[in-house]
């Protein structure tokens, strides 16, 4: 497995996009790329680049989405890290044959046109990590 290039984005579960981006836009001045919706993980994102990679809102658009799971059980906060990869299936693979659990064992699309999968943060370290490959 050749390593991740570099961290992609930086997930934030939040309850509202529109009282979160007052901070990221109006605060801190990060350049706006945008509201989109994803239908299937029943979430809309919001993406604020910063450096070489971006801060992704995550708003749950339903009650049984896995953001708003989150959200009833920790509250607003960082959701997850997203890595940066090549070969997302080559990725894969080598997290499975290591004896990473992977919540994701085929990739799926997400924001941006994104392949993208995620590994269960039982098995690294208590961190939610999502590897994702531009598609």
């Amino acid at each position: 497995m050749q390593p991740p290039t570099n961290v992609d984005h930086l997930g934030i579960a939040v309850h509202s996009i529109e009282e979160a981006s007052r901070l990221y836009r109006d605060v801190l001045g990060l350049p706006s790329e945008g509201i989109e919706e994803i239908p299937d993980q029943k979430v809309r994102v919001a993406c604020f680049q910063l450096g070489e990679a971006r801060i992704e809102l995550l708003e749950p658009t339903a009650e049984d989405s896995p953001i708003a799971r989150f959200l009833d059980k920790k509250g607003p906060g960082l959701h997850h890290v997203a890595y940066r990869v090549d070969d997302l299936p080559a990725t894969l693979a080598a997290l499975r044959s290591a004896g990473i659990r992977l919540i994701d064992e085929t990739p799926r699309r997400g924001a941006h046109g994104m392949l993208i999968a995620f590994a269960h943060p039982k098995s690294t370290g208590g961190v939610l990590m999502e590897f994702c490959q531009q598609g």
